[in-house]
Parts: C-alpha cells; structure tokens; sequence
C-alpha cells in the first residue's frame, strides 16, 4: 500500500480496517492522526445523504489539497477515503488520517484536510427525509475554520 493513498467511492468501508493499513504503510511514523466522520441523523430511518461528484475533478482537487498539506507538515504520508452515491445515519463518509515524525504536524494536516473537505471540495450534498429533498451548503462554522489557515 502506498503512503499516500485517495479513495472516492459509493462503496462503504471500514475505518478501522483502512487505519491499519495505513499504520503499517507508514512503518516508524512517530505519529498518526485519524479521523473518521459519520452520518449524522441516528435514529432518522427516514434520512437518506447523497453525495454527488465528478470523479477525475473532485479527486484532482483534493490530491491538490494534500499537495498543499505536504509542503506546510513534514508529512510522512496521508490516506483519505470520502464516499459518495446514497449513504444513511451512522454510516462512515469520509476517513481521514495523516501521519508525521511528530503529532503537531499529524494533528494540524489532518485539520486542514478536513477543513478543505468540509468546506471547498468539489461534493454537491442533499438530505432526504420524509421524501423531501434539500441541498445542504458548507455551514458558516466550515467557512470560517478554514479560514485559519490563510497566510
């Protein structure tokens, strides 16, 4: 496995599964840091997330993402998986996990990747609930927590 590893899929996956494949990756790291976001609703039976995308843009934005990541933090390497297509409550949407000789750097990347994922990454999202549809737009809070990272 790569140390630099981006998935977009419709295809659940295990979180835990791809943090170990990403720990044994990047073999004498000092440090990593991962993150697992979920679908929030638990409990909504009738809550349905779609992500849509445009494969080669959205993977070419966020490999630019990291590219920026690499040159701030001594990254060692970076795993990201984000689906896409229908998912429901509770499911895992998007992994993100970095690694560093140091966890300031680890921490710090992660944080900006995910801030870039929340906020700019080419997804266009939709909630369905009762069978009404609603596109969902970054929160102010996604705005302004990428915001820190300006120069």
């Amino acid at each position: 496995m790569s140390t630099k590893f981006l998935q977009v899929s419709k295809e659940e996956f295990d979180p835990e599964l791809a943090h170990k494949s990403f720990r044994k990756a990047v073999n004498g790291a000092g440090a990593i840091v991962a993150f697992t976001g979920l679908v929030r609703g638990e409990g909504q039976d009738d809550l349905t997330l779609t992500l849509s995308h445009y494969p080669d843009f959205t993977e070419a934005e966020i490999t630019k993402i990291t590219q920026r990541a690499e040159e701030r933090w001594p990254l060692i390497g970076w795993h990201i998986i984000h689906r896409v297509g229908p998912m429901t409550a509770g499911e895992p949407i998007v992994f993100v996990a970095t690694a560093s000789a140091h966890r300031r750097a680890a921490f710090e990347a992660a944080d900006f990747i995910m801030d870039y994922l929340k906020s700019e990454a080419p997804f266009w999202k939709s909630e369905t609930i009762d069978g009404k549809q609603n596109w969902i737009e970054p929160r102010g809070q996604d705005i302004s927590d990428k915001k820190r990272w300006s120069l």
